[in-house]
């Protein structure tokens, strides 16, 4: 992986030429982001993607396209995911694709951001999943809330005061690193906090755990995400 003062190596995978070239063109202009390649397939972005560990040049962050053929985007996140946990995986997604993004984010994907949000959205996805932290497009956010699990009680009695201020965090698009400051906590113990509410809530993914937080009330939707 990128040294800290690196620039964050990005893949890009979409079926659709014009795509990856306008993702292309337009993270180019971004002094600390390196697109290191781009797929037109999950079975080449996985090939690429063992090719690029391979040359010490693994990407920091995926930009994964959900519909491709024969190996959609969800089946390529579960497998980069199986191979490479630590590279970020942000799904490229349209209004039509609530399903596939839920099933995304049970296969480990970071975030989404839509494929026609302004260019500016998609790079604050990228920064923020390579902190760890995590994008929600509210538009589509409001759309997947009925995927996730609603709780049988109230979330005070689900998870203690300290695990609540975490998740709050977590919904807010901030990394582990950010919460400890903010807290006054170690990583360390930041990580335990997360681990213990995903178990505590029966979820996978940070992700799921911000959907959930704005399901329940814990946050208020439109106020996650990183504004950076």
């Amino acid at each position: 992986m990128s040294e800290p003062n690196d620039p964050i190596r990005v893949l890009i995978v979409d079926d659709h030429a014009v795509v990856r070239r306008g993702l292309l063109a337009f993270l180019a202009t971004e002094s600390d982001l390196e697109v290191v390649g781009d797929a037109a397939g999950g079975a080449e972005a996985l090939e690429l993607l063992t090719l690029l560990d391979d040359a010490g040049r693994r990407p920091d962050v995926v930009l994964m396209d959900l519909r491709m053929e024969p190996v959609d985007g969800i089946q390529t996140t579960r497998r980069m995911r199986e191979r490479f946990d630590d590279v970020a995986i942000v799904a490229l997604t349209s209004f039509a694709d609530e399903g596939l993004v839920h099933d995304a984010i049970e296969a480990g994907a970071a975030g989404y951001v839509l494929k026609d949000s302004d260019s500016d959205d998609i790079i604050r996805a990228i920064r923020a999943a390579h902190r760890g932290g995590l994008q929600l497009d509210p538009a589509v956010a409001r759309r997947l809330l009925e995927f996730v699990r609603p709780s049988s009680r109230e979330p005070a009695t689900e998870l203690t005061t300290r695990e609540l201020e975490v998740l709050r965090l977590i919904a807010d698009g901030k990394a582990n690193k950010d919460i400890a400051a903010v807290l006054g906590l170690s990583e360390r113990t930041v990580r335990t906090h997360v681990s213990s509410i995903l178990g505590k809530l029966r979820l996978s993914s940070r992700t799921q755990a911000a959907l959930w937080a704005v399901r329940e009330g814990v946050v208020v939707l439109g106020h996650t995400g990183d504004s950076s």
